[in-house]
């Protein structure tokens, strides 16, 4: 009876002890939230399912991303503040969009000054150095980059000269696209993605500049008529995180998140491009009428980048100076 009464013990030291180990491993479980602009068929939001799926696999489990897409968790405006304060430990916004607060934040959106793939990246190698300063400066760390498809003009009517843009109300989502606006003499509105159809529909805008995955996301056939492919710039979103909570994890989670980043990054600007002739194929199959911006609105295009191009390394000083040089020597 006392044999057994002994084994019994064991039995229980030995339970408790798994069921200690169990909490403890639970306890070592981390779970993030992450906030995205953009609903789960975006092109980007695709991209960071991935990467958190490579993370969790990497991990083994350790660390897990939990998505909350197209604004569910904080809206878009609210997002870097969110992940600044650690309400949310990452998160991903357009990076132009915060080109109020720091020039350097819109280089990307400066028309014409990078108008293909290879020169945007060769201008995000060039800005990257003083991006990350940026965002460290406010506690976050820069993961990576993934540019939209080039910008183009939408509108609901023929556009043949910058006289014609005169007047309309044109979507405005960032300053850079609020100045474009300005200088085509348009009226820049302020409407959010998932609003444009209202907006559109209802006569709030009447214009926008955007990419052809925004365009065919939000079926654009229906409330618009032309596209034309001005490819303007390409603006990149950006996934970053709170530093302190990137820097409170395992070291073999912290390599796990740089290398299912550096993955995400090369993979999404592959999608962008496939995104681009997919996205620009799905407007002409819906009926948009797909063109070449003539001759003569493309020069006036041009000279509203020139002078936003000047504007742009004058409000950045010696910030502005120092990308400029770094991207000419690219």
């Amino acid at each position: 009876m006392l044999h057994s009464r002994r084994i019994s013990a064991v039995r229980l030291a030995a339970a408790a002890a798994i069921g200690l180990a169990g909490i403890a491993s639970a306890s070592a479980e981390t779970k993030w939230d992450m906030p995205t602009p953009y609903g789960d068929s975006n092109f980007h939001t695709m991209n960071i399912a991935e990467f958190a799926k490579d993370i969790s696999e990497k991990t083994g489990g350790s660390l897990t991303i939990q998505i909350h897409s197209a604004g569910s968790l904080f809206k878009h405006p609210e997002i870097k503040n969110a992940v600044r304060k650690g309400l949310a430990p990452i998160g991903e916004v357009l990076v132009s969009r915060l080109s109020n607060e720091d020039p350097v934040f819109g280089v990307d959106s400066v028309p014409f000054m990078a108008n293909s793939y290879d020169a945007a990246w060769k201008l995000y190698q060039a800005s990257k150095p003083l991006l990350e300063q940026k965002l460290e400066a406010q506690g976050l760390q820069l993961l990576f980059t993934v540019p939209w498809p080039p910008q183009g003009i939408y509108t609901k009517k023929e556009i043949n000269t910058i006289d014609d843009l005169k007047g309309l109300k044109f979507r405005a989502y960032n300053a850079a696209t609020e100045r474009l606006a300005q200088l085509a003499d348009a009226v820049p509105t302020q409407v959010e993605v998932p609003d444009l159809p209202t907006a559109f529909s209802t006569g709030r805008v009447e214009a926008m500049i955007t990419s052809p995955s925004t365009g065919a996301n939000s079926k654009a056939w229906d409330f618009l008529t032309h596209y034309y492919d001005t490819q303007a710039w390409l603006p990149k979103n950006m996934v970053f995180v709170n530093k302190a909570a990137f820097d409170g994890l395992a070291d073999a989670e912290k390599a796990a998140i740089l290398e299912a980043a550096a993955t995400a990054e090369t993979r999404g600007w592959e999608a962008s491009k496939t995104e681009t002739a997919e996205k620009t194929k799905v407007l002409a199959d819906n009926g948009i009428k797909v063109l070449e911006p003539s001759a003569e609105l493309q020069e006036a295009l041009k000279g509203i980048g020139a002078t936003m191009v000047s504007e742009w390394e004058a409000s950045a000083g010696d910030d502005g100076k120092a990308v400029v040089e770094a991207y000419s020597k690219q």
